[in-house]
């Protein structure tokens, strides 16, 4: 009798057949759906995504080109104002024995060209960080997002606050200096092309020193720095300080790296009390 039930359960050959055939033509569309789907040289959002950052950096960089042009070209206007009475002014001011030369036939062109161009980079500096910036926002996290809403001001600010401190304390303590040291038995007689490579070097490594304060605040933020790491290495902080002030002062006297150096040692203290400050902040939220 369970002879007969277990031979009933079994399926006849044809059933077997059919069952078989079903089983083939399911994985041969499984395969060819998967062939679609990889199909070569077909790009995936990953490489979409990468292109897309690629086009909106070019468009971002090409808008910083645009807005850089537009504001030199506003400057053209005012060259021999930019000239005269900004590049000039603090040399002249500094010592009257001290003689500009152009030593080059096109020199002048080249001057007014460098002053025009520099002025376009300063005035059109808080648009192009803008820009950069808009392009890093969408990859911060939130709580980077939140440490940062107020950023380009004070990258701007802090900018401005350093071209300010080069052309007002800097430019004028060093080369009231350099007019005065040696004997007077030699003329200072300064070609223009050092001078407006001084001139520019001195602004804008003011302008980048000033921004410590802004990367202090944003590194605390996020938790990244501390002001206890800050104080445990001052020491070090100031012999590195002292070493960049020596690099990208144009001259090698003592004077005028100290007029460099000490204004960044003041920077780092304003950055500790700024990372205390916001580490308070942040233990207040938790």
């Amino acid at each position: 009798m369970s002879t007969e039930t277990d031979s009933s359960r079994e399926k006849s050959p044809a059933s077997k057949y059919m069952d078989e055939q079903a089983a083939l033509q399911e994985t041969g569309v499984r395969q060819l759906v998967d062939s679609e789907e990889e199909v070569p040289g077909e790009p995936d959002d990953t490489e979409m995504n990468f292109i897309d950052h690629l086009d909106e950096l070019r468009q971002r960089l090409i808008r910083s080109g645009i807005a850089l042009l537009v504001v030199t070209g506003l400057c053209a206007l005012y060259a021999d104002i930019l000239v005269n009475e900004i590049l000039i002014a603090p040399i002249k001011n500094s010592s009257d024995s001290i003689v500009l030369q152009n030593l080059i036939p096109y020199g002048q062109i080249s001057l007014y060209l460098q002053v025009v161009f520099f002025s376009g980079f300063v005035l059109s500096f808080p648009f192009t960080a803008w820009q950069v910036w808009q392009f890093v926002v969408p990859g911060l996290k939130d709580i980077e997002k939140k440490a940062s809403r107020f950023a380009i001001i004070f990258i701007s600010f802090s900018f401005f606050a350093g071209i300010a401190f080069g052309y007002f304390v800097f430019l004028p303590v060093s080369l009231t200096f350099f007019a005065g040291f040696g004997t007077t038995l030699i003329e200072n007689n300064i070609a223009i092309q050092d001078y407006i490579s001084f001139f520019v070097g001195a602004l804008l490594t003011a302008g980048l020193v000033f921004e410590l304060p802004f990367l202090s605040y944003v590194l605390s933020k996020t938790g990244l720095l501390t002001p206890a790491f800050m104080k445990f290495y001052r020491k070090h902080a100031i012999v590195g300080l002292l070493i960049v002030a020596a690099l990208v002062t144009p001259s090698t006297d003592l004077v005028t790296q100290l007029v460099i150096a000490v204004p960044m040692i003041l920077l780092y203290e304003i950055s500790i009390w700024i990372s205390a400050y916001v580490n308070r902040k942040n233990e207040a939220l938790r």
